[in-house]
């Protein structure tokens, strides 16, 4: 990956490798990932049921994970019985332990195999911005087989997306380079004006409005059962300051490999209502998220961030 990329217009500075890393205090991490990669050329069906037993094994080991879980699940899903929820938070962490080989195979698998197992449907929504002569602004949930079907829309069409740096700078090398590895580039995530001139550059940008981010530029509205969820306004800020429309991304696992369903985005928007608009956005995310409930990154702390007149915390 260069340090330019996608023309003039974006700076990108892929970490790049270093003699450093052979280091003794990077051996724990090398050999995990000498362990996936091998693990990677397995096949896949025994590679999922591997990572179902370790999604098992997690259910017991990360307790204070499968807390977080349990604890979002009930808050979502009140109507279910405690059977239901627990079932629902299991199958969950099988799904987490799947991720894991997922990991390895979004990272290193070849085009071909990758084709295999995927397909992507709903991609005229793109061509259509496209011949607009604008960017697409692709809004994509947390699903747990994010790291496989990055691999998989930018077989289709090379895209650029906001990330977390790691801190582990080995871990940040493979990271980065095994998430673009199909795509463009990766962006700092506090680097808004490089998606902004993506976007007006008719590029599709990737952007996560799922998680909590904090109090900053956040609405309270509602998010399936918990009626003030602390939601990003992020998303208006892209799709009001670029040349670009919205559309969004659902990434599933099926029982025939991957797939990524590009829908339609949101009219009128942004309306300039805030608080309405991000309320859509969380309504077509819950839709979304219940294709597949188990895939969903329940152990992230949606609800951490409460309102001024409610700061008792939900865990």
């Amino acid at each position: 990956m260069p340090e330019k990329d996608a023309g003039s217009f974006v700076q990108v500075k892929a970490p790049k490798f270093q003699l450093s890393f052979f280091h003794p205090r990077y051996w724990l991490t090398w050999l995990s990932i000498i362990i996936l990669y091998l693990i990677s050329w397995l096949p896949y069906r025994l590679q999922m049921w591997l990572g179902k037993g370790v999604g098992r094994l997690l259910y017991y080991v990360l307790k204070s994970r499968r807390k977080v879980a349990q604890r979002n699940i009930e808050l979502s899903f009140p109507d279910l019985s405690a059977k239901e929820r627990e079932q629902l938070v299991k199958a969950n962490l099988d799904s987490a332990g799947m991720a894991l080989f997922e990991t390895g195979m979004g990272w290193w698998w070849p085009d071909w195999r990758v084709k295999k197992l995927s397909r992507v449907v709903g991609y005229e929504h793109v061509e259509q911005i496209l011949a607009k002569g604008k960017g697409v602004f692709g809004l994509v949930i947390h699903n747990m087989n994010l790291e496989m079907n990055c691999r998989v829309i930018g077989l289709k069409h090379p895209s650029v997306a906001f990330y977390r740096r790691h801190n582990n700078p080995l871990m940040e090398y493979m990271q980065y380079h095994g998430r673009a590895r199909s795509n463009k580039y990766l962006i700092n995530k506090r680097a808004v004006g490089d998606m902004l001139k993506a976007l007006n550059h008719q590029e599709l940008g990737l952007y996560f409005p799922d998680q909590d981010y904090g109090p900053k530029r956040c609405e309270f509205v509602p998010f399936f059962a918990v009626k003030e969820t602390a939601t990003t306004t992020g998303t208006l800020l892209f799709a009001s300051q670029a040349n670009c429309e919205t559309v969004f991304l659902l990434p599933l696992r099926t029982d025939k490999g991957y797939e990524v369903h590009i829908l339609p985005g949101l009219e009128d928007f942004p309306s300039g209502d805030d608080k309405l608009d991000v309320s859509r956005i969380n309504k077509r995310i819950e839709e979304m998220v219940l294709k597949a409930p188990e895939q969903y990154l329940w152990m992230h702390k949606r609800f951490k961030t409460r309102p001024e007149h409610t700061p008792e915390s939900l865990y």
